[in-house]
């Protein structure tokens, strides 16, 4: 980054912004402090999770289904966090003070978390090893444990909400916005940071709290994250800050709202002299037919009454634009798609049980070093990774020199492939865990759920792999189906459909796990989730969840068929 820094210094002198004082604003010079802050943020919270399902049964005493569920929540909070955080940076309090406030929310949050570790009191006592005796956590120590939790959930949400518009901001004047390269370059830095966070987190923070106890796994989070703290308020002087606007979900809301109260309106035909709200500058003069009750939201009835002397609305809460009405549709016409993501992120979101049966198995590489259990997911990123670079750089090509033109895979394509893929790896872990629990059972580990059997955790690459290669094919085919489907003025709603859908997909796993465990350990039988995993049935639960991504596949080409053609597909076929 220092190099590119030298070669653009020129530049950059040229394109600072002055503010009053004369004080020099925005540049590259600031986007250190800001990747540094969301990389910083991420690894410290991304560190949290690997070994959440260990600290939670083991120093909480709780089973695996109980401590899933409280993953699965803090997950969907997570998730869905920076929804509503970018709703109030961009309409209340602004990109800055959102990032700001967020990352003093999360380091609170981690320090309280932190205190678990180091606070007897704070959990329940050890158990008692003679009689296998253990205490159950008391409620003031469950609310501590998930109001850390939850605080860290919402303020890493904040954070996550408005860092990588907050440094496109500090690009978008004067001769930045006529150099788009240096604009991807700048999101190639973005993901680039994002990507080397989780990798640190699952690695080095992974391993401290493997080899050197909770207190020094859990605090050296706490650290980073008051670095990045630090980092963030440190660029104060430099920074672009936009003042907050209206938000457009505000104007998803106002068309709902306008519509229910306009619905005792007659709509007519077009050419029967409706008059429409339009947005000044707007090349959109009718709604579509699609839809139409929601076009009673854009009609004028009485323009002295509707309408201010500068054409805006009066009350945009009962009179919207075409423009508003028409993003709401295109918003509502992708949800069956959408619907069929989130069954994918059911399986993404099973990253508990993945640490318990890693770690009944042989996890040594060498004679030395072993592989902490939480690691594995490593593989999943790197095979994410190793796919983006596959594709752009061996599979297109390939295919284009066996078809003799430019070849492309459509972006429905790609997330209906990524889908099949996350088919297989849950099918691949149900076979997997179906060959561990027989050979666990053999070796007389029935009674230990921690005995380490005569099985390579390598068996686990596979799974990991197709995890990973599903995540990357359905992850970037859904980003750029929805920037391309929706409106310029509808990205910031494109960039969180992905994480809402992590969020529903994380409060479903939730309830498939609960409701599968409740059905099956009637009778005095053992459930299929038990915490003792050799006694347990995995492999039936995530032939479950097999069965449901073999029918959310079918149910993807019916509602893909049915959306029609998207707008690449049309540009395809209209090219000579």
């Amino acid at each position: 980054m220092e190099n590119l820094l030298c070669e653009k210094g020129e530049m950059i002198e040229q394109t600072l912004l002055l503010d009053d004082s004369g004080t020099q604003k925005g540049g590259f010079r600031t986007l250190p402090f800001i990747l540094g802050n969301a990389a910083l943020t991420n690894a410290a919270t991304s560190a949290l999770t690997p070994n959440m399902i260990l600290y939670l049964m083991n120093e909480y005493h709780m089973d695996m289904t109980t401590g899933s569920n409280i993953i699965y929540m803090w997950s969907a909070v997570t998730n869905i966090a920076p929804v509503v955080g970018a709703f109030m940076a961009d309409s209340i309090v602004g990109r800055f003070q959102m990032i700001g406030l967020g990352s003093v929310v999360t380091l609170v949050g981690m320090f309280l978390f932190w205190l678990t570790s180091v606070i007897p009191q704070a959990r329940p006592p050890p158990c008692v090893n003679s009689n296998n005796i253990c205490r159950s956590a008391e409620m003031f120590q469950l609310f501590f444990l998930c109001f850390s939790l939850g605080i860290v959930a919402i303020g890493a949400g904040a954070v996550k909400s408005s860092s990588l518009a907050f440094g496109s901001d500090q690009l978008k004047r004067e001769v930045y916005q006529d150099n788009t390269h240096l604009m991807e370059r700048y999101f190639s830095w973005y993901y680039a940071s994002y990507a080397l966070s989780i990798l640190v987190a699952l690695t080095c923070l992974v391993y401290i709290q493997v080899n050197m106890g909770w207190a020094l796994g859990y605090g050296a989070p706490v650290l980073l994250m008051l670095f990045s703290t630090l980092l963030i308020y440190l660029g104060t002087p430099f920074y672009v800050k936009l003042k907050p606007k209206s938000s457009l979900i505000t104007g998803l809301f106002q068309v709902i709202v306008a519509s229910y109260r306009n619905r005792c309106l007659k709509l007519l035909s077009r050419s029967e002299g409706i008059q429409y709200h339009q947005k000044k500058g707007s090349t959109v003069v009718l709604p579509s037919e699609k839809l139409r009750f929601l076009n009673k939201a854009c009609i004028v009835q009485d323009p002295r009454l509707d309408l201010s002397p500068d054409g805006e609305a009066i009350d945009p809460w009962r009179l919207c634009t075409v423009d508003q009405v028409e993003e709401l549709k295109a918003l509502l016409k992708v949800v069956p798609i959408w619907l069929t993501g989130v069954v994918l992120s059911i399986n993404i979101s099973q990253n508990t049980f993945p640490v318990l049966q890693a770690n009944t198995m042989d996890r040594h590489i060498g004679s030395s070093f072993e592989i902490p259990a939480a690691s594995f997911g490593i593989f999943a990123v790197i095979s994410a990774i190793l796919w983006i670079v596959l594709y752009d750089y061996l599979i297109l090509p390939i295919a284009s020199k066996l078809t003799g033109k430019p070849a492309h895979f459509s972006t429905k394509e790609r997330m209906g492939f990524g889908l099949f893929l996350s088919f297989l790896s849950v099918l691949v872990v149900a076979v997997v865990e179906g060959v561990r629990r027989s050979i666990a059972i053999k070796e007389g580990y029935l009674d230990d759920p921690e005995g380490v059997i005569p099985m390579s955790a390598m068996w686990l690459l596979p799974q990991n792999s197709l995890t990973g290669f599903a995540e990357a094919l359905h992850a970037i085919g859904q980003n750029e189906f929805y920037i391309s489907e929706f409106p310029r003025s509808m990205s910031s709603v494109a960039a969180s459909l992905l994480g809402v859908g992590m969020g529903v997909g994380s409060l479903l796993a939730s309830s498939i796990m609960s409701t599968i465990d409740d059905l099956t350990k009637g009778g005095g039988e053992e459930s299929w989730v038990s915490s003792n995993i050799n006694k347990g049935h995995y492999d039936y639960y995530y032939l479950v969840l097999a069965g449901f991504s073999l029918v959310n596949i079918l149910c993807y080409i019916v509602c893909s068929k049915a959306y029609g053609p998207c707008k690449e597909e049309v540009m395809e076929e209209e090219k000579p």
